[in-house]
């Protein structure tokens, strides 16, 4: 029997831009594909080729070096990640952090998982997720009293989702690419139980 393939966007070794391990060296490993559309998505994630586990490793060994942390992003990480894959990973020594939407089961023995809700764009509005590491929720602007009520209503469902850390991101115009900064600080300073998470990778100009 072959070996199960997954298929890969790209690998490559950068710093965590964003969340609780902003700052700390990671391989990144993208796997291509994702189950909902959202407008301000800013990665290309559908190509890739197939890899093996191994095959995974070895590059992701290459590439990081002495790190030791692997972060598995997309798309939508978990419509390929299974409990294969994070054995070879464990088995090489690497702890694995996961960045999923919520909407797919996470098989077990993760390391660390960043729930990135975006159920405004997923057809059946299901999380399948019960529990967390962080939340990471995108903070986009909202028009009207109407939408603001709506939208804080949703920022707050998840301001009680199970995990240690809430943080909440800027989020950039899709047509412009300005971020609502401003926004976000002031959000969080009427609602303290929110930390604020910035794409640091992207001020700083690296991957």
């Amino acid at each position: 029997m072959s070996a199960r393939q997954y298929k890969v966007n790209e690998i490559f070794y950068s710093l965590q831009g964003e969340g609780f391990w902003t700052g700390t060296p990671m391989v990144f490993v993208r796997l291509s594909g994702c189950n909902l559309r959202c407008p301000f998505c800013d990665t290309r994630h559908e190509d890739g080729a197939l890899m093996t586990a191994d095959a995974i490793v070895d590059e992701v060994r290459r590439l990081g070096g002495a790190c030791r942390k692997i972060c598995l992003t997309g798309g939508e990480p978990l419509l390929q990640a299974d409990e294969r894959l994070l054995d070879t990973f464990h088995e090489a020594g690497y702890a694995v952090h996961v960045e999923t939407n919520g909407t797919c089961e996470a098989p077990a023995g993760i390391d660390w998982i960043t729930l990135s809700p975006k159920v405004d764009f997923d057809p059946k509005g299901t999380i399948r997720l019960q529990k967390a590491d962080e939340v990471k929720l995108v903070f986009r602007s909202a028009n009207g009293d109407d939408d603001i009520r709506l939208r804080e209503t949703q920022i707050e469902r998840w301001a009680h989702f199970p995990a240690q850390d809430h943080l909440l991101q800027p989020c950039a115009d899709p047509k412009t690419g300005i971020a609502n900064e401003q926004e976000t600080l002031g959000y969080i300073l009427e609602h303290p139980h929110w930390r604020l998470s910035l794409q640091t990778h992207k001020l700083l100009q690296i991957r």
